[in-house]
């Protein structure tokens, strides 16, 4: 009969593509992992993994023994599923990743009230761009994750994802206060064309969106700092270090001498989390989804409190004079 844990062994290092990655998505060392598929190997009299350079490739056998033990998993996966269901018990762990400016805006109102309504879940939470966090959830590294797209280039998703959405996040551009265009109701992405942009990383989904939309603009983009918060972005914006793209989810509080004035195309993230679909009927994946669905609600609904530094005017621009403790 073959073991299960060794199958799972297997399909770490099918997903993984190597023997540290199963290690580290498994949790275990590489020792454990090696052994743990010779084992497997004696049990199906068949050679499952051949040397590949300095690690290992699956051989024909082993690839058909992974495509079943994805099947098998997933299956086990929908057994606990229907057994917590069942149950009605919102318990055990729950692993959660998220983009950083949801992980500071989103996850503090969201994981505290999931605690507070369900004390037996164990709650593991850490930052992840939307491209690691869907892999986290496809290899079942996570259970959920908080992703984004834009409004004009949607984010991928694989087969087997289920997602739910939670608020769409309007943004704005940020400038120095001193910016030639920082006292207007509102600008044109065209008017940018010799400003320095403050981006994301080279490769991320962010920044490939920027440097997508400016060019639909008629806009080469002058390429100056990258950062991955976007309040490490508005402290290089506030030192006049250039212009960028500043989301309303986790823009407060705002550094001095930073302002943000509204783009006559409407721009906008929208904010979703994903799961796996064999495990939509667990009752801690569906509290998780409605805690975070409830404080998009509010975050969406809110305003900058009356008189706070950053207060939206009535002309919809946002000023700072100084920073909020």
């Amino acid at each position: 009969m073959l073991n299960l844990d060794r199958l799972r062994t297997l399909d770490a290092l099918a997903r993984h593509g190597s023997v540290s990655g199963a290690a580290e998505g498994l949790h275990i060392t590489t020792s454990a992992v090696s052994q743990q598929l010779a084992k497997l190997e004696r049990e199906v009299g068949q050679r499952l993994l051949a040397k590949h350079g300095r690690g290992v490739r699956l051989t024909d056998a082993g690839r058909l023994l992974a495509d079943h033990a994805a099947r098998i998993l997933s299956q086990v996966q929908l057994a606990q599923s229907d057994l917590e269901a069942q149950r009605g018990q919102v318990v055990g762990e729950l692993r959660l990743s998220a983009f950083p400016t949801a992980a500071r805006g989103l996850f503090p109102l969201a994981l505290s009230a999931l605690r507070a309504e369900h004390p037996g879940l164990r709650l593991r939470s850490r930052e992840l761009e939307p491209e690691g966090g869907i892999r986290g959830v496809v290899r079942g590294d996570l259970d959920l994750a908080v992703v984004l797209d834009w409004y004009n280039k949607p984010l991928p998703l694989p087969d087997g994802l289920v997602k739910a959405p939670i608020l769409d996040d309007p943004a704005d551009v940020a400038l120095p206060a001193d910016h030639p265009l920082a006292d207007r109701d509102e600008v044109d992405l065209g008017e940018f064309a010799d400003d320095e942009w403050i981006t994301w990383g080279e490769g991320e989904f962010c920044h490939e969106w920027l440097v997508f939309t400016l060019r639909s603009r008629g806009v080469e983009p002058i390429l100056g700092h990258r950062a991955a918060e976007t309040h490490t972005q508005l402290g290089l914006v506030s030192a006049g270090l250039g212009v960028c793209i500043a989301p309303l989810l986790g823009r407060h509080p705002m550094p001095p001498g930073v302002v943000t004035v509204p783009l006559k195309q409407r721009i906008q993230r929208h904010v979703y989390v994903v799961w796996r679909a064999d495990a939509d009927r667990r009752p801690s994946i569906r509290a998780a989804v409605k805690a975070l669905r409830m404080a998009g609600e509010k975050i969406g609904a809110s305003v900058t409190p009356p008189g706070a530094v950053g207060a939206t005017t009535p002309t919809g621009r946002s000023v700072s004079g100084g920073s909020v403790g």
